[in-house]
């Protein structure tokens, strides 16, 4: 197990324990004070437990080495793992909803809202210094998983802050719509948040290309060795934190094999250099007798041959 695999597991562990106690106390406090607010803040932390125990499960299965029935490795697990969560999140706003528009039948302000205001300060403070290490650590090993779970986190901070607000509002001035009102609130927030997710999951899921940028510079680097005369047909994507990649490159027909190999093999390592773990697949062709090729005129080639 490399030193990125130790890491994202201890980081999953962490938010895990974080959104444990988060749980616990919003919902103790929230029925203790009958604030459906505070009860639709602890629904929202039990779906990120839920999703950080599914990132947490998305890293383990993601560091088990290639077998014989993946030989890609399991890094898709990740992506699975964030389609997941997004679904949750989803669920989890849709559930907040129903609950709020239920409680505009009772317009009784809850009591005792400064145990409530105590627990959405303590809930802001804890997601700020928890999500900011999951990205931290996403960014180092590029784990899709744990950048899901601190993402959503973020988004968490400003739904607590809004209900914050409206707790110290109806503590003011004794407004009961406000309670559903924040929870319709929270709940929009958590739908759209949900529903970028799935789009995003769903596109990895997919093998969408890496971004235009990553591909621009992945072709500059290659193009950047002298002996290179041309590259084209280059194609990418990823699979959790594991990003693959194939490439037609061009070189001197009279040059040796061995040269060939030897150029190929410096290529891979500054991909890898640059973009962290990459499996790189290079087919060099002679530059003299190639014919002009793009990825849509292979594309074409192998529909022809269905």
């Amino acid at each position: 197990m490399t030193e990125n695999d130790v890491l994202k597991k201890r980081t999953a562990w962490l938010s895990i324990g974080s959104n444990t106690v988060l749980v616990l106390l919003k919902l103790i406090v929230g029925f203790s004070v009958g604030a459906v607010s505070l009860v639709s803040e602890a629904l929202h932390s039990g779906v990120d437990l839920v999703a950080a125990l599914i990132a947490f499960w998305a890293v383990r299965k993601s560091t088990v080495p290639p077998d014989l029935e993946h030989d890609y490795g399991h890094g898709k697990f990740e992506n699975l793992s964030a389609a997941i969560e997004a679904v949750l999140i989803v669920a989890a706003a849709l559930g907040i909803l129903y609950e709020a528009v239920d409680k505009f039948d009772e317009m009784a302000v809850p009591e005792f809202l400064e145990y409530g205001i105590a627990i959405m300060l303590f809930s802001i403070a804890v997601n700020f210094l928890v999500s900011r290490r999951l990205i931290a650590v996403a960014k180092r090993t590029g784990s899709q998983a744990l950048e899901a779970d601190g993402l959503h986190l973020q988004s968490d901070i400003w739904t607590s802050v809004g209900v914050l607000l409206g707790l110290v509002l109806m503590r003011m001035t004794g407004w009961a719509w406000l309670d559903p009102v924040i929870a319709i609130f929270v709940a929009g927030i958590i739908f759209r948040a949900g529903w970028r997710m799935v789009r995003a999951s769903v596109m990895e899921l997919t093998d969408a290309s890496l971004p235009l940028e990553t591909e621009a510079r992945i072709m500059f680097l290659i193009e950047s060795v002298p002996e290179v005369r041309d590259c084209h047909c280059l194609r990418t994507r990823r699979s959790g934190s594991y990003k693959l990649l194939d490439v037609h490159v061009l070189f001197d027909g009279t040059m040796p094999l061995a040269r060939v190999h030897a150029i190929c093999d410096e290529l891979e390592k500054r991909i890898r250099a640059e973009f962290g773990t990459f499996d790189v697949i290079i087919h060099p062709e002679p530059a003299e007798s190639h014919e002009d090729e793009t990825k849509e005129s292979v594309y074409a080639a192998s529909h022809r041959r269905l």
